[in-house]
């Protein structure tokens, strides 16, 4: 750690131990010469999150001359915070975010500012009065993966003659108030709006887990018995989704075409069975983006504030030729 030159074993018991993923603690060491990066992760909601976390821990290793210090928020903001002071605690070089919602950081971003540690926001977004305050953001586009997933509808209906068709439409949301939601939630509903054939009937949060999708899922075709599309914003809810449908007795990806967020490895083997109609991508693998921009930082080097990763739209047409290529 570079701004931190004495490092006594009191302070060490003051200070307290690292905390990572699995409950163990490490009592800080003294400098080695590492790059000390925090990582304050959601959570582990989804397959997406897990290749998250697994492309962070696989690229902030010893051998690449990082230290990671990695917290699992379980799902809540009050848990990041925590994190994120104790980060500065045992000043870090480098404190990484994955917000859970995007409001509500102000001042602990504050305290990280004036103890002079850069942050950087990995996947969701914040929304702050003072931008300075983060240093730079790396993730997927979140509105433009909404209007893809809607463009590649009106494609499908159109290439299948159904264009003309009324068709009735429900929405599996995501955390309410992340930025992958809100996003998400955005380009989906403005691209209903503009196809008048196309009906919302209702949108609920399913948390981003296949659980709450698959319940949410089984509400809607208890009040809704004339279902023909579902968007869910992630794979996971679109996975319980499939669950809910198939346990009424209709067929998915055909009775009710499914488009979904994230393209995960078993999204790939759900279109290729024909229960998924769409993934669009959204790329979780932030952990060599953040490296570079550290890396930059390091040399004094200016970054762009705005990052985001390569994402494709992937169906049952493709899905078998790319699945072999996902890493994860």
């Amino acid at each position: 750690m570079k701004r931190l030159l004495v490092f006594s074993l009191a302070l060490m018991t003051i200070v307290g131990g690292f905390l990572f993923a699995n409950g163990e603690s490490e009592a800080p060491q003294a400098d080695d010469g590492l790059i000390v990066v925090g990582y304050a992760q959601v959570g582990a909601e989804s397959d997406w999150r897990t290749a998250n976390t697994e492309s962070f821990k696989s690229t902030f290793t010893e051998a690449n001359g990082y230290k990671l210090i990695f917290d699992d928020a379980q799902q809540k903001q009050e848990n990041q915070i925590k994190a994120i002071r104790n980060f500065i605690q045992q000043d870090v070089d480098y404190i990484v975010v994955a917000p859970v919602v995007e409001t509500g950081w102000e001042t602990v971003l504050g305290e990280a500012k004036a103890a002079g540690i850069p942050v950087i926001l990995s996947d969701r977004q914040m929304k702050l009065s003072d931008d300075s305050l983060y240093t730079a953001w790396v993730g997927g586009n979140f509105l433009k993966e909404g209007q893809d997933g809607v463009k590649w509808l009106n494609d499908y209906l159109k290439k299948n003659g159904r264009d003309q068709e009324d068709l009735n439409v429900v929405l599996l949301q995501g955390t309410i108030g992340s930025s992958a939601q809100v996003g998400r939630t955005q380009g989906i509903t403005e691209g209903l709006d503009a196809n008048p054939h196309l009906h919302l009937l209702a949108k609920q949060t399913g948390e981003f887990t296949q659980a709450k999708g698959q319940e949410v899922m089984e509400s809607f075709l208890k009040a809704y018995p004339d279902i023909d599309i579902v968007f869910a914003e992630n794979d996971n809810m679109a996975f319980g989704a499939i669950d809910a449908i198939k346990a009424v007795g209709k067929v998915p990806g055909k009775d009710i075409i499914i488009v979904s967020f994230d393209a995960v490895h078993e999204a790939f083997n759900k279109m290729i069975a024909g229960e998924l109609n769409c993934a669009v991508e959204c790329n979780p693998l932030h952990g060599p983006r953040v490296a570079e921009i550290i890396q930059k930082l390091e040399k004094g080097q200016k970054v762009d504030k705005i990052q985001y990763v390569v994402e494709k739209v992937f169906d049952q047409e493709n899905a078998a030729e790319v699945l072999p290529t996902r890493k994860y």
